[in-house]
This record gives C-alpha cells, sequence and structure tokens, in this order.
C-alpha cells in the first residue's frame, strides 16, 4: 500500500452491498413503482445508485421474507423478450401503508449517505 492508494480509495470508493434490512427496504420502494423480477431489482439499484450493490443472495432472502410476511405477491410472468417465465413481484393490496413508510426509510438512507 502507497499513500497515494488511500487517497485513491476515498476518492473512488468501493460499492457497498446492501443488508438485508436496506434490501427489504429499496424492494418495495422498487415495488411501489410497479411489479419487478430479481435481475431487474439488481440491475435498477446499479442504475439508480452506482455506489451501492445487492448480491443475490441477500436479495433472495430479502424476497422470501417479504413474501413469508404477505407483504409481496409473487407469481409467474412469460416477459416478453426472454425465453423462460420470471418470478414477478407486487405489494400486496394490505401493505401499501407500511411499505411506503419502509420506502421512505430507504430514501432518508440514500439522502443521508449521498450527502
Amino acid at each position: 500500500m502507497r499513500i497515494e492508494d488511500i487517497y485513491q480509495f476515498f476518492q473512488n470508493p468501493p460499492p457497498t452491498y446492501l443488508s438485508q434490512e436496506l434490501a427489504v427496504c429499496y424492494v418495495l420502494s422498487v415495488l411501489l413503482k410497479g411489479e419487478s423480477y430479481g435481475t431487474e431489482l439488481i440491475q435498477k439499484l446499479e442504475s439508480e445508485y452506482p455506489n451501492y450493490r445487492l448480491s443475490d443472495t441477500v436479495l433472495y432472502s430479502a424476497l422470501k421474507f417479504l413474501e413469508d410476511e404477505k407483504a409481496i405477491l409473487g407469481y409467474w410472468k412469460k416477459v416478453e423478450g426472454r425465453g423462460r417465465p420470471r418470478r414477478m413481484y407486487q405489494i400486496s393490496p394490505e401493505w401499501q401503508v407500511q411499505a411506503q413508510e419502509l420506502s421512505r426509510l430507504w430514501q432518508e438512507y440514500i439522502n443521508k449517505v449521498v450527502r
């Protein structure tokens, strides 16, 4: 390591991986805008928030948690231009209010960290 490496690290920090708690709030914030599937959730995070990453393991454990809580509904759907059906997710009607609350926590977190 050199002193220049330290400056380089702070100028271009490595991406931060979301914890399961952040992943749950992020997923709900995306699903409030419309249905989505796993790979798309990861791609949206990387394009909208380039300093963040979401591992498959954390994403799918967050999705399972949300399904177990009956916060989201998962169903299979053939996506145009794709070979096989995708597992799509949407927010359960009775979870709209709580989803908005948790989505707000995600936005507050991002706004604090970005500043």
